[in-house]
């Protein structure tokens, strides 16, 4: 069984080695696994709300297709697409909002920290905040959500963004899912083992901060910005501290364990800086050469990653389009031609089902019930610390499997692995209780 993943490139900047090493690397890695089906796009639109200089877009969106085309993304096994090039993303950002709570946006990290700046200057809460800044979580929950993507690898300040596409796409499925899970929760992946370099003064390598190494700049850039690493003042001959020197730190995340240990050996014995950038220098040049090579290629023809990205939004909008149809009937926006004439019949029909039916308490648990054909409750759930907890057991319980219930005073427990996760409610005698058992049975088992 294969698990989807979702990664996001906002178009606002040229690539360097940080963005390398923390995600284009350890992405392109994942990708080639039989045990994962990858979907990469450039957030364009997201970029609007970062940047307005609609020059630097457009060249951002180049160079980082064709920074991650250079470095191996292999589109025959990967979804590769530009978010602009799937207008079902943007409809789909429509309907999130309209289920999307204000008081839920309202405590997003970036919208709060924008108001408090303006607080802190004597400013209006809201001044220069624009309604792409305030609803992005709901944006990004579109980009998620539109193709169902299990595991999202994020940095820990967007964690509070898929937490907030589990929380939409809980509402939605429980406002028009009739029983029926229409969007997956998505899960925050954290790669703790995934680097994070340092740049050229020692802090962690960030275009605001201007410390970057350029990823695909010419040999002569690469040497002359490894030149500029700030080290301490040791001289050729004196012992050097590798632990403490973040040239040796990307250093590392270049090379084998072997060249790792020489060159501590070497800087301990009192190699000069000036020779062990000279070999950092050879290492990242040796590792990014061909992809520079591919990438100057790339550039020299637009026209080419046009191609291949259309190509990628095709493959995209094979899963996108008929999910977005999914979901428009859901919400009720349905061909007068598809539409059941005899609504009566349509109603008769819907009755003819159970239903799970999710929610959450004032204390901020979750919880589902589960109604019979008659709209009356055979269960009520437990509570669960968090959305996913019940959802596993919500689909356990849908899985066919055979049920453990036991009647208890004048009622049932259904439970799993030991514990009990829900309850029925009291019945007036034993023949109530055991047609109840009898109607959940053939309501989750089909017998």
């Amino acid at each position: 069984m294969t698990t989807r993943i979702l990664t996001g490139i906002t178009t606002t900047g040229t690539p360097h080695l940080g963005n390398y090493a923390g995600a284009i690397r350890p992405a392109i890695v994942a990708s080639r696994s039989d045990n994962f089906d990858s979907f990469y796009f450039l957030a364009d639109y997201h970029a609007l709300i970062k940047c307005d200089d609609p020059a630097r877009i457009q060249r951002s969106r180049l160079e980082i297709a064709a920074t991650w085309l250079a470095c191996g993304l292999d589109v025959n096994r990967a979804t590769f697409y530009r978010q602009s090039d799937i207008p079902e993303i943007p409809e789909l950002c429509w309907l999130l909002t309209c289920v999307a709570g204000k008081g839920l946006l309202n405590r997003a990290h970036a919208y709060k920290a924008s108001v408090d700046k303006n607080v802190e200057s004597g400013e209006d809460p809201d001044a220069g905040i624009t309604m792409g800044l305030f609803s992005y979580p709901v944006l990004m929950a579109a980009d998620i959500l539109m193709f169902n993507a299990q595991k999202v690898p994020v940095g820990r300040d967007q964690i509070q963004h898929v937490e907030m596409a589990r929380d939409i796409a809980q509402r939605f499925n429980h406002l028009f899912g009739q029983g029926k899970e229409l969007f997956a929760l998505p899960e925050a992946v954290i790669e703790e083992d995934v680097a994070t370099l340092p740049g050229l003064d020692g802090r962690k390598m960030s275009k605001s901060y201007d410390n970057t190494i350029p990823l695909f700049g010419t040999a002569k850039q690469l040497k002359d910005a490894v030149a500029r690493i700030v080290t301490d003042s040791k001289l050729p001959g004196e012992a050097k501290d590798p632990d403490n020197s973040h040239l040796f730190t990307l250093y590392q995340a270049f090379s084998t364990a072997e060249q790792q240990a020489a060159l501590r050996a070497e800087l301990l014995d009192g190699l000069a800086w000036g020779e062990a950038k000279q070999r950092l220098f050879e290492l990242l040049d040796n590792e990014l050469g061909e992809a520079r090579e591919r990438y100057n290629a790339l550039i020299s023809k637009p026209a080419d990653l046009e191609d291949i990205l259309l190509d990628g939004a095709a493959k995209a909008r094979k899963t996108a389009t008929p999910f977005l149809g999914e979901l428009r009937e859901a919400v009720g926006l349905r061909s007068f031609r598809s539409a059941a004439v005899d609504t009566q019949a349509g109603k008769k029909k819907a009755a003819k089902s159970a239903r799970f039916v999710s929610f959450r308490d004032e204390d901020g648990s979750f919880r589902f019930r589960l109604l019979d054909a008659a709209g009356e409750q055979l269960l009520l759930s437990v509570a669960f610390a968090d959305g996913k907890s019940a959802g596993m057991v919500n689909k356990r319980l849908q899985s066919g499997d055979e049920l453990d219930v036991r009647q208890h005073n004048s009622g049932f427990a259904v439970w799993l692995d030991d514990a009990a996760v829900a309850h029925s409610p009291d019945f007036a005698d034993s023949a109530s209780c055991e047609s109840a058992i009898a109607r959940l049975r053939e309501a989750l088992q089909g017998e």
